[in-house]
């Protein structure tokens, strides 16, 4: 029995990078032409979100998306949530109509044919290196003024399976408050379960978001950074533990 599950979760891992592949090669003119000028990103994204629900559908994942609130046309929003999943950034695309620019470790940039397009369209960003770290502030800054919004992973990383939620990193809070621009904080409840980074697991099933009420940066200063994040991630790991109980 255990051999078949093996098995299973060979091709479903297998199966998931095809889906990846599929609509890139499929759409490959078109979303070259919309990455030629950066006035054009809100086409590209538009494109990424039918790509991800493609890939979302076919791994059998019905999500369901719950919200609090919704985003305004045309706002800038700082779009943060839980990083448990190679699903994530499918997900977030599918929950969020305002185009968005994600924030994101360079070596995603590594992979054939998602890589040449994410490097090309997301902020990369090399942990290990401040003058790095300084360079995604000044191409998100340039991104917010543009009227687009910013997405970041606030955990840095993939934390460990048995961590709940990590601890946040302030500069996702820090570019916010900068910026004046509310957070949005969003939940994965399942993202963990039906897809994790651990290559012999995941199964299809119910993947469920949830959007949160905004948090206001209005009249913030850098000195509440810190008071900032620990209130966003409270909120995500409440809805955490509550799903947990369920």
């Amino acid at each position: 029995m255990k051999l078949f599950k093996y098995i299973f979760w060979l091709f479903y891992r297998i199966w998931f990078y095809i889906l990846i592949a599929i609509p890139i090669i499929v759409m490959f003119p078109i979303l070259l032409v919309s990455i030629l000028k950066e006035s054009w990103y809100p086409y590209f994204f538009r494109l990424a979100r039918i790509w991800s629900k493609f890939i979302l559908i076919g791994m059998g994942f019905n999500y369901l998306i719950k919200r609090e609130e919704v985003p305004q046309k045309h706002k800038s929003y700082m779009f943060i949530a839980n990083h448990t999943s190679m699903a994530d950034i499918m997900l977030m695309l599918v929950s969020v109509k305002n185009p968005f620019v994600f924030v994101g470790k360079q070596e995603l940039s590594k992979i054939p044919l998602f890589g040449f397009f994410y490097k090309r369209t997301c902020i990369l960003v090399d942990r290990s290196s401040p003058k790095s770290r300084q360079a995604v502030f000044l191409r998100a800054q340039r991104r917010l003024k543009s009227g687009l919004s910013i997405c970041i992973f606030p955990e840095g990383g993939v934390p460990e399976e048995h961590i709940v939620l990590d601890d946040f990193k302030d500069g996702a809070f820090r570019l916010a408050i900068n910026h004046q621009i509310p957070i949005v904080p969003l939940t994965f409840a399942d993202n963990k379960k039906r897809l994790s980074y651990t290559f012999f697991s995941g199964s299809p099933g119910q993947m469920r978001v949830k959007v949160h009420k905004f948090l206001s940066t209005s009249g913030l200063k850098t000195e509440d950074t810190k008071t900032l994040r620990s209130q966003a991630r409270t909120i995500i790991l409440k809805e955490l533990e509550k799903t947990f109980k369920k």
